[in-house]
């Protein structure tokens, strides 16, 4: 089910935190749209490969990425 609502808040605000301290954060999340939102760089993976590598800007309006993981 997941993590309530307020606890994600949360917790993306800590990883944001310690990311602006300096800290390289190494994200693997299922909500793509928050964890790009939150990143600097972003990796999809299929089938345990690697099939497109991009900054989160650029994953965030590739029309793949959109349609396959965003909901659009």
């Amino acid at each position: 089910m997941g993590l309530a609502p307020i606890m994600v808040q949360r917790i993306f605000e800590t990883i944001l935190r310690v990311a602006r301290e300096g800290v390289t954060v190494l994200l693997v999340e299922q909500n793509a749209k928050l964890a790009l939102e939150a990143s600097d760089r972003g990796y999809v993976m299929e089938s345990g490969l690697i099939t497109l590598s991009d900054s989160a800007e650029n994953l965030l309006t590739n029309e793949k990425v959109r349609q396959a993981y965003l909901g659009e």
